[in-house]
């Protein structure tokens, strides 16, 4: 065996990682996509995107940042579809995402003791969890459980103006911001507001002082723009400029790890931004690397839906 490639993936030590058996979509040519699951000592659960061809070789692209665990995170799986992520933790609890809206579905907090594993069943009706407390929980899914699965990622408009102040709220507590949902309920905040959000608005609306903090509910607001422009596209969202929010042509990777338009990423270097449009934290390095892997992707699924 060999080592394709190392990553740092979280900033305290990983417990846990998991592959999705089924792809993003289907490749041709020998080229797929897999999500790939970790989470760590940080109480994150992360979400990344896997390609490897023997010809191009691997690529890990990060997708996306689940929360809601306020300990370490020792576990996590995949269902057989992929269309639910499982984990355990430390504080006891075992949490069950919908993959494709990134949302939680369900909280378990029966066990007494730290969740060290968990595993679905392939027919995805039952969950099995594990924990310091000695015992297994096996956990069934309500037929509805499916139903409100598919439903959710059959409606693309899940991430639009109609979201609620509640829905806002539920939002900003799966993303870590759980301290800003009385901010944002006093200021009638929903999710057609949510959307034309600013840094002026933040700070002199919202008395947000913290610069970290300001930047990532825009960073947040900004992913959930992409989601949302995916979704109603029906474009894999890694497929898309997190600059322009379009369908790349000629993609680049830049020092922060992903992926742009390069005309997008240029002209944002132009202007002297020397920070991450992601991150906003600021680039090592200005240069841009042709990301082939992923051009060649976006063509081949140009011409599968072109036809």
């Amino acid at each position: 065996m060999r080592c394709l490639h190392s990553e740092k993936a979280h900033d305290l030590g990983i417990t846990s990682c998991d592959f999705s058996s089924q792809p993003v979509s289907d490749g041709e040519q020998g080229l797929q996509f897999f999500r790939l699951a970790s989470c760590g000592q940080d109480r994150q659960v992360k979400i990344w995107i896997v390609s490897f061809t023997h010809s191009l070789g691997f690529e890990l692209k990060h997708k996306s940042t689940l929360s809601g665990h306020c300990a370490p995170v020792l576990a996590c799986a995949f269902s057989h579809n992929g269309q639910m992520l499982v984990s355990g933790s430390v504080d006891k609890s075992v949490l069950v995402y919908d993959t494709n809206a990134e949302i939680i579905l369900f909280r378990l907090t029966q066990h007494t003791r730290y969740v060290t594993t968990c595993a679905f069943a392939p027919s995805m009706l039952l969950l099995a969890t594990g924990s310091m407390d000695k015992t297994v929980n096996i956990w069934q899914f309500e037929p509805e459980t499916l139903s409100q699965v598919r439903s959710i990622e059959d409606q693309p408009n899940q991430f639009t103006e109609d979201w609620s102040e509640d829905d806002v709220a539920m939002w900003l507590c799966e993303q870590g911001l759980k301290d800003l949902v009385d901010i944002f309920k006093m200021n009638n905040i929903d999710g057609r507001e949510l959307l034309h959000l600013t840094k002026e608005s933040l700070a002199d609306d919202f008395k947000i002082e913290s610069l970290g903090l300001r930047s990532k509910v825009l960073r947040k607001i900004e992913e959930l723009k992409i989601k949302m422009k995916s979704l109603s596209s029906g474009i894999p969202d890694e497929f898309i400029c997190p600059i322009t929010r379009e369908l790349m042509k000629d993609p680049v990777i830049a020092a922060d790890g992903y992926s742009y338009e390069k005309e997008a990423m240029e002209n944002w270097i132009s202007k002297k931004k020397r920070t991450s449009p992601m991150t906003n934290l600021v680039l090592p390095s200005v240069v841009l690397t042709p990301n082939r892997t992923l051009k060649m992707a976006i063509n081949r699924w140009l011409d599968t839906h072109q036809k």
